[in-house]
């Protein structure tokens, strides 16, 4: 079983309530969706990059697609027993819930637990891998940040099967985010379990994208509203761009 993917690196995670572990992370090549703020490389390369050495910057590359037992074989490379978890992360990591499977099955042995950070849109692919995952990093795509049609039922259904497991809910909020979409996607997260936290992320500038950022006065305010109804709400930057990592 092959799969293709961009990257496999050792780093910190920058993103939600586990921001600061250290991670061993799989990107896979391919997403669904075409977010407008996204900034990350999903594309179809004929080979994938690894840095050999965490925080370095320097990569070696090998040959796309990849069979599971490469991949097994390079994330066991690094020093597996200071990392926290595997993330599994895209693109769109549940579009290879096949390749997943066996690359959790052959892992097991190490310990780790697998973190999965999706778009929160394929339930049925995560239903068929639940049961392997231990962390679910969810977003919830508000129509005014990425620019995709309004997915509330998908979300929501996504979120009933995710809450099997440790999950928490991410939106990534622009200047143009309204109030009645951060009301929209708390009446989600409570209609299924009012204790899954929620993570508002303000939008990062970078390159081809054009959109505004939040002020601190309209992020407060989105806090304010979304705490009337989720008793876990937190505000954080993407940190690794702070600190300059991947």
């Amino acid at each position: 079983m092959k799969t293709h993917l961009v990257e496999i690196f050792s780093s910190v995670q920058g993103e939600g309530p586990y921001v600061g572990i250290r991670q061993i992370f799989v990107r896979f090549a391919g997403c669904n969706l075409h977010c407008a703020y996204c900034d990350t490389d999903y594309k179809f390369y004929p080979s994938f990059r690894v840095e050999d050495e965490p925080g370095t910057g320097i990569f070696s590359h090998r040959a796309n697609p990849v069979d599971v037992e490469t991949t097994v074989e390079i994330i066991k490379s690094f020093n597996i027993g200071k990392n926290h978890s595997i993330s599994l992360t895209g693109g769109e990591p549940l579009l290879q819930t096949g390749f997943i499977n066996r690359l959790i099955g052959l892992l097991k042995d190490t310990g780790l637990k697998f973190y999965l950070e999706t778009n929160g849109t394929l339930p049925d692919e995560l239903s068929g891998l639940i049961s392997q995952i231990d962390i679910i990093s969810m977003d919830i795509k508000l129509p005014s940040a990425a620019g995709n049609r309004e997915m509330w039922d998908i979300h929501r259904e996504f979120l009933r099967i995710a809450s099997r497991k440790k999950v928490f809910v991410k939106v990534v909020v622009t200047g143009e985010t309204s109030e009645s979409e951060i009301i929209k996607v708390c009446e989600i997260i409570k209609s299924v379990h009012s204790m899954v936290p929620l993570v508002i992320q303000p939008v990062s500038a970078h390159r081809g994208y054009t959109g505004k950022s939040p002020s601190l006065a309209k992020l407060m305010k989105m806090q304010e509203l979304a705490l009337d109804f989720v008793p876990d709400v937190r505000v954080i930057p993407q940190t690794h761009k702070i600190l300059g990592l991947m």
